[in-house]
């Protein structure tokens, strides 16, 4: 049982509620605008509402999670019944983090045989990474944490390094004005991926931590975890449309909506 404040648990109620009201509305919004976009790049989109349904999903179990295992201003942690279950983020990315990356390929409009390499390279590391990173979540010993966090690290710094690179190849490639919101989008990436492993390092930074300091650390990772997910399947999202509309537009697609 983790003790937390009234201040804590009603950030979390908030932040999860924040989480899965900002999955749904991003799907819903994706999912009216597939008609401002030339056919060829309606597959980002649709992939992108798949990314925000499964995670909206994910968040309405970790929402209804936290409140049955929450007893007395306590919280059950662990993998028994009734416990918060911190395996749903789990399955949530192993499903939505090969998506996402699909969905950046598809709306770069790269050849057939670039974009299916991409996607034999990028989804298999994305598999690994989140596969490894499970084992050190659940461990409560900061040593196994970093060994599954380290070997997590690798697929995760390679996914990165040949998204960064690809983006940045295919800068030329596109139409006056794309060019750099393609460019943000690589920060975006940078910028949203790089607070999950701050969010995973949180209970490793101050070693055995008090009472106090664990429903302290328990709260800013859940928050961590939330503010990533947001910033990188609606935020990242929401570019990608952008990114979609704009070239559709740079290919004679007029914009009546």
């Amino acid at each position: 049982m983790l003790q937390l404040t009234n201040g804590q648990w009603s950030s979390l109620f908030n932040i999860f509620s924040f989480g899965l009201i900002s999955m749904l509305a991003c799907t819903v919004y994706t999912l009216v605008s597939q008609n401002r976009v030339l056919p060829k790049y309606r597959s980002a989109l649709v992939m992108s509402s798949m990314v925000t349904f499964i995670a909206g999903y994910h968040y309405l179990r970790i929402f209804n999670s936290f409140n049955e295992s929450s007893h007395a201003g306590a919280i059950t942690i662990g993998t028994s019944q009734g416990a918060f279950n911190e395996a749903y983020r789990y399955v949530d990315w192993i499903l939505t983090v090969p998506l996402l990356l699909v969905e950046v390929i598809a709306v770069l409009g790269l050849a057939k045989d670039q974009a299916k390499s991409l996607i034999w390279r990028l989804v298999p590391a994305s598999g690994a990474m989140i596969a490894l990173g499970y084992p050190g979540e659940i461990s409560n010993h900061n040593g196994t944490k970093a060994v599954w966090g380290v070997l997590s690290t690798i697929p995760f710094l390679y996914i990165l390094y040949v998204l960064f690179v690809e983006l940045t190849k295919s800068l030329d490639r596109q139409p006056e004005g794309v060019a750099a919101t393609v460019s943000r989008l690589r920060l975006l990436l940078i910028g949203t991926w790089g607070v999950y492993p701050i969010s995973y390092l949180i209970p490793m930074l101050v070693g055995h931590p008090s009472m106090g300091q664990a429903g302290d650390l328990f709260t800013w990772r859940q928050i961590g975890y939330t503010i990533a997910d947001v910033l990188a399947k609606c935020v990242f999202g929401l570019t990608i449309f952008k990114i979609a509309k704009m070239k559709s537009a740079a290919e004679g697609m007029a914009d009546h909506h």
